[in-house]
């Protein structure tokens, strides 16, 4: 039987990952997840692909604030509901959005640990990013459902792997790897290997989900999240059997989902619909 065996939120777009329990879903995925973003001065995007120690900000959600924090540089927090003035102009790719600063004291933490000049930002009330149509798949392409929006993940709301994937990875690898090089939102079980990649349209819990692209990964992937030292594997090896064809290598899946408000919660069944 298919099942949800890991949920995972990345509270700030390519910082430290949080393993859950339960989250909630809304319209740009999980409660929590990607709705901060590290920016530079020029408010443009940061992440491990350039900047690999970020891998080192843990990050934490109370219910009233995210914690940044890392073993020798201290902590900082900043309040949920006490947000500073929208700013235009970020950039997230190709959108510009408008977003919330989150004020000095963060900027001052990050401006300090990362080397370089930055700021905190997150969604706020003026914040809006949808889903071009060519990004959606062909049922949510002609049925409207609901507006499709995303966070300040890269392009989706959400990303799955199954351990089926990962396990038949690491038997090629000389030493294997665990899930969080891949920073999946869910993590299943009960498939075959790369058995996700052809998931069209199913359910966890009471949310349904439509698979959209296979996730093209990149050097993240290479570093370990723990030292932000980075290595060959897995590109080397996945660039000889996931590679598509236009030469992208392929692992887990990219998520849509129909379903924009619900609860999901390790041990929930996965029903292929």
């Amino acid at each position: 039987m298919l099942r949800l065996t890991a949920l995972n939120l990345y509270p700030v777009k390519s910082c430290r990952g949080i393993a859950v329990d339960t989250a909630e879903v809304d319209a740009r995925g999980l409660v929590g997840d990607r709705r901060f973003l590290v920016v530079d001065s020029e408010r443009r995007f940061l992440t491990q692909r350039v900047h690999p120690r970020m891998a080192l900000i843990e990050t934490a959600l109370t219910s009233a604030a995210l914690i940044l924090s890392s073993p020798d540089h201290g902590s900082v927090s900043v309040s949920l509901s006490g947000f500073r003035r929208p700013i235009s102009g970020v950039s997230v790719w190709k959108d510009t959005v408008t977003a919330d600063d989150c004020g000095d004291e963060a900027a001052a933490w990050l401006t300090d640990f990362l080397g370089l000049t930055c700021r905190l930002v997150h969604t706020g009330a003026a914040y809006t990013r949808p889903m071009p149509a060519h990004k959606l798949p062909p049922l949510l392409s002609t049925v409207t459902f609901h507006s499709h929006e995303v966070s300040f993940a890269d392009a989706f709301p959400f990303l799955v792997i199954s351990e089926e994937s990962l396990a038949d990875l690491n038997g090629r690898l000389g030493a294997p790897l665990p899930m969080d090089r891949f920073r999946p939102n869910l993590v299943v079980a009960g498939a075959a290997p790369y058995a996700e990649d052809d998931w069209r349209r199913f359910r966890v819990g009471g949310v349904v989900f439509h698979g959209a692209t296979r996730c093209g990964r990149c050097v993240v992937t290479t570093t370990d999240q723990f030292t932000a030292t980075r290595a060959p594997e897995p590109l080397r090896t996945l660039a000889t059997y996931r590679r598509d064809d236009e030469g992208v290598v392929m692992f887990g899946r990219n998520l849509i989902h129909e379903t924009k408000t619900g609860r999901l919660s390790v041990g929930d069944a996965v029903e292929l619909l």
